[in-house]
């Protein structure tokens, strides 16, 4: 069993398993090199040949204990026959939603047209660098890509002001999306994934009293899904107020935080796996600065399942000897 299976399966509090989020990417200088070459992003997710390499890229430099796929959450609107682009130093752009044409999409169709990710996470599986790794999956949650879809930009802080204004459309969407995203899941799992994170990167947009309607209850569904495909399942609810309720109500088998919330009190709140937290803007300061950040995260939770990984994804200006430091630091405490 690989060790981050160890800590969220068996509630392991004896070893320190690490991945970063976004590992795979630009921050890598063979990365960027093949996106000089290779510009339109959804094509490149679509490449399973360099979408598998890529996700090695960062287990070929680092003592890493997961590789996540290449991939990325929009790659589900995209399946869904919604134009999905990623624009130069603005990100992603979503054309017009057909709510009538998305309803008519068979779960075939659906997979035929990113069947390329499944491929790709199927090529990570057999190479002999995952040995003992864990292979991540990785969607994201229906609020989120419910935010994507209608306000077709992120939405940076705020959501459009009409945003909610068609209960029926939001409800039929949430639906469709559902449905969809647990065939994403299951290709995955039956490709290769070993775990599925779940990626709600909007959660913090909501106020108390939308929550249930639209994170509780349609990540509950998914959570639920995951498991009895047998595979665990990390929740990623960035920016949510309460995190204890969360796991009360939706159940995940590990909790990944952001950088914003205080770790002691998730430690002493929260008793199933933890994973993260740290502030990705650490890795841009000196190696003093980013030890002593570690160790913070590492002594609070010495006697709690954790896996070491940041609040969000590194940045793209992050040092290759930061990250080389960061992973040494980990596993030598």
């Amino acid at each position: 069993m690989s060790p981050i299976t160890e800590v969220i399966v068996n509630k392991k509090t004896n070893i320190q398993p690490v991945w970063i989020m976004r590992q795979a990417g630009r921050y890598l200088p063979e990365f960027r090199e093949i996106r000089k070459v290779n510009t339109d992003f959804i094509k490149l997710c679509l490449n399973e040949k360099l979408a598998s390499e890529i996700t090695l890229q960062p287990l070929k430099r680092f003592e890493l204990d997961a590789a996540i796929i290449f991939s990325d959450i929009l790659m589900l609107p995209y399946g869904l026959n919604q134009k999905v682009e990623f624009k130069k130093n603005f990100g992603p752009l979503l054309g017009d939603l057909n709510l009538d044409e998305i309803s008519k999409i068979d779960e075939v169709d659906f997979v035929e047209k990113i069947y390329p990710v499944y491929k790709a996470i199927n090529l990570v599986k057999k190479n002999k660098l995952t040995n003992n790794k864990t292979i991540i999956g990785f969607t994201g949650a229906p609020w989120t890509l419910l935010v994507y879809m209608i306000n077709k930009q992120s939405p940076k802080l705020k959501l459009k002001d009409d945003f909610f204004k068609d209960e029926f459309v939001i409800n039929r969407i949430l639906i469709i999306l559902e449905k969809f995203l647990k065939v994403h899941i299951k290709n995955q799992i039956d490709n290769g994934a070993e775990v599925i994170q779940i990626f709600d990167s909007w959660a913090g947009l909501l106020s108390e009293k939308d929550l249930p309607n639209y994170i509780y209850i349609p990540t509950l569904s998914l959570v639920d899904y995951v498991k009895s495909l047998g595979v665990p399942v990390i929740c990623f609810p960035r920016g949510i107020k309460n995190y204890k309720n969360y796991c009360e109500i939706v159940k995940p088998d590990a909790i990944c935080i952001d950088y914003d919330v205080d770790p002691i009190l998730i430690a002493d709140q929260i008793n199933i796996p933890i994973q993260g937290g740290m502030d990705p803007k650490i890795l841009l300061s000196d190696k003093e600065t980013l030890k002593k950040e570690i160790n913070k995260y590492l002594n609070i939770f010495k006697h709690h399942p954790y896996i070491f990984n940041l609040g969000h994804g590194i940045l793209p200006e992050t040092k290759i000897e930061m990250m080389e430091y960061l992973v040494k630091t980990v596993k030598d405490f």
